[in-house]
């Protein structure tokens, strides 16, 4: 249960999210990969509907420490500057592609302070979370099984 409750608190950690809290369930904790996608998937969804109605007051809250707000002009630039080649062609969609890709600095976190940039509805919003967590849950997964599977087939067990 210990170990459940890790991968939970990994995936509410911005910028690591599922992408961290998967295969430290898979490869670190060593738990059944079926468990792990299902709890962290659930988990991040959550967080992604629980954070966008909050975006606001978190932002009104931060913004009034200087270096915070700065710090978060700068993050708005580059958060939108990587998400409108998305939007302009998928429309919502697009915000559960940039969920989707596990890259640093997408997420749940990026897409729902991107979606609010871009005045996406809340519905659409959890339209595109629910769809960018299951892209990035199914990635991460694979590559942690692909990656343990290799790793054992180049490692002669002695």
């Amino acid at each position: 249960m210990d170990e459940i409750l890790n991968i939970v608190w990994i995936t509410f950690l911005p910028f690591l999210e599922l992408r961290a809290s998967i295969p430290y369930g898979i490869l670190k904790a060593n738990l059944n990969w079926a468990l792990v996608f299902l709890v962290c998937v659930v988990t991040n969804i959550i967080l992604g509907a629980v954070l966008y109605p909050l975006i606001d007051t978190i932002i009104r809250i931060f913004t009034r420490i200087g270096f915070i707000d700065n710090l978060y002009r700068r993050y708005v630039r580059r958060t939108q500057k990587r998400i409108d080649m998305y939007v302009k062609k998928y429309g919502y969609l697009g915000v559960a592609i940039f969920i989707g890709i596990p890259l640093p600095g997408s997420g749940v976190y990026s897409g729902a302070l991107a979606a609010h940039l871009i005045g996406l509805d809340y519905k659409k919003f959890i339209i595109a979370d629910i769809i960018g967590v299951l892209i990035a849950g199914i990635i991460v997964t694979i590559v942690s099984l692909t990656g343990v599977e290799t790793f054992d087939f180049f490692i002669k067990i002695i």
